[in-house]
């Protein structure tokens, strides 16, 4: 009979479980995968073969199959190294099978047979648990990562020499425990910085954290909108441990998570260029990995110099900003993505970057200031739903101590976010993710508030989801107010945020 180990295989950051079936039969000498392995896949043949030979095994000289179900799904990746190798010297009588049937592997062999680490460990740790494993065994660089599994026993193997030993018996591996503060976020000492002047940008930015609000500053270079941008994550609350851990699954398997962090506990501010590609941005590439907009998830996207974008990229964020996930589809099967992330844009008014200035005069012919205001497009735009254009920070007032502290505007987000956790029986769920046809539901508006809309709108050219979202930016300001009934003062302000204007 065939011997079986069990390893998993990532579709976006989940996990799928994957057997590993390994038999040895009579014939020639030779070694076969299938399974639709990928090149790392295949190429793992000539590292299990080095690895178990410099661990002092014997390397079976028969015809060896190796098989990874499901067999219709492809497999990426140099963590099959591990469960490979073991599932052959499980096969060969090498090694008993005893302490390897309620048990996960993964992990990279290199030719001396020392382990490297491998990206998706914290999905494949979450997964074992949730289907009963007793145990994981992954390489050591990789172990805090898989603590994440809280009821699994987590093996750091450092060479497959040490698991040879281990599983015959002759020396125990010790399983990793959690040491005092591993997975335990540093205090956020930046909360106590301060920013000087844009008063009302800063308003912007609090409502945008109350509500999860997408932003769009347009200014003169120099005027803060980066500084001010930059000030959002400071504003957003602490990550639940569920977001944690979803965020961590995220880093996991996009290989960006390192070992002397093994949990993320702070929300991602993630700063785009705008020489940015399509795939760096929304994900892809091969095997699938997270893009931009993944890794801010339950953070910030900022996007500086916003009109520099090439417009295809810009266009492509249309449909994550409305569905909060991406899905990237490929001929073999389509990949889902978390994105729900706040969208913060930086924009100068025209190509020189000074039209309305109160000092300078505006250098742009007609036909570019034409050709600058189409690189945005009005859907894109009507995604955006605070739009600040900011003023240049008079030089007198750069002379003085008039720094705002961010404290005075965190008691606003604590009160709104208070509101829309006991609204909505959520603490992830935002004003920002109301649907449409919830809107009436939970933006309920006073008369005089409803009749002071109505007039505002008559002139405006204004979409029905533009309408919406005043109505959700107006729900925000007043939770930010401790109010359950939008006001007209509310619908003044989402005004001045949506529009620019009243």
């Amino acid at each position: 009979m065939p011997s079986k180990i069990y390893s998993c295989a990532t579709s976006g950051i989940e996990a799928y479980p994957v057997e590993i079936e390994v038999d040895l039969l009579q014939g020639l000498p030779r070694f076969t995968v299938v399974g639709l392995p990928d090149a790392a896949v295949q190429e793992s043949k000539e590292r299990v073969r080095s690895a178990i030979v410099n661990s002092g095994g014997k390397f079976p000289a028969v015809r060896k199959v190796v098989n990874l179900a499901p067999a219709d799904v492809r497999k990426c990746g140099p963590s099959f190294d591990l469960p490979i190798a073991v599932g052959m010297l499980l096969e060969s009588l090498q090694v008993p099978d005893k302490k390897t049937k309620e048990a996960f592997f993964m992990g990279e062999l290199a030719l001396d047979g020392s382990l490297r680490p491998v990206p998706g460990v914290v999905s494949a740790a979450l997964l074992a648990e949730q289907n009963g494993f007793k145990a994981i065994y992954v390489p050591a660089k990789n172990a805090t990562q898989a603590l994440l599994g809280a009821n699994l026993r987590v093996y750091p193997v450092e060479h497959l020499r040490d698991l040879i030993d281990h599983l015959r018996g002759a020396s125990l591996l010790c399983p990793a425990i959690p040491g005092q503060g591993e997975l335990n976020g540093a205090a956020d000492v930046s909360r106590c910085i301060y920013l000087r002047g844009q008063e009302a940008a800063l308003q912007s930015i609090t409502v945008a954290a109350s509500g999860g609000h997408n932003v769009l500053f347009s200014g003169s270079p120099g005027c803060g909108k980066t500084m001010t941008a930059r000030q959002l994550k400071k504003l957003l609350p602490p990550l639940s441990h569920k977001e944690q851990i979803e965020l961590t699954q995220i880093y996991s398997t996009a290989g960006l998570l390192h070992n002397d962090q093994p949990l993320i506990t702070e929300r991602p501010f993630r700063s785009v260029h705008h020489t940015a590609s399509l795939i760096s941005l929304i994900g892809g590439g091969m095997p699938v990995r997270p893009g931009e907009i993944t890794l801010a998830h339950r953070g910030v996207l900022f996007l500086d110099e916003l009109t520099e974008f090439k417009r295809p990229i810009l266009e492509s964020l249309r449909q994550p900003l409305e569905d909060r996930v991406i899905t990237i589809s490929r001929a073999k099967g389509a990949y889902r993505f978390p994105a729900r992330f706040t969208l913060i844009g930086a924009m100068n008014p025209c190509p020189c970057g000074y039209i309305g200035h109160d000092k300078k005069k505006c250098s742009c012919t007609s036909i570019e200031k034409l050709k600058y205001c189409k690189k945005l497009s009005g859907p894109f735009l009507d995604r955006i739903d605070i739009r600040h254009k900011m003023r240049p920070i008079p030089i007198k007032d750069l002379g003085h101590d008039n720094w705002f502290p961010l404290e005075t505007f965190l008691g606003q987000v604590e009160i709104a976010r208070a509101m829309q956790q006991k609204r909505f029986k959520s603490s992830v769920k935002l004003n920002s993710d109301i649907l449409g046809r919830e809107v009436n539901k939970f933006c309920v508006l006073s008369r005089a508030a409803e009749s002071y809309l109505h007039d505002q709108l008559q002139n405006e050219t204004v979409s029905a989801r533009g309408y919406t979202r005043i109505l959700k930016i107006a729900r925000t300001v007043a939770d930010m107010c401790g109010d359950e009934v939008i006001k007209e003062p509310h619908i003044f302000e989402a005004l001045q945020f949506r529009l620019g204007k009243v």
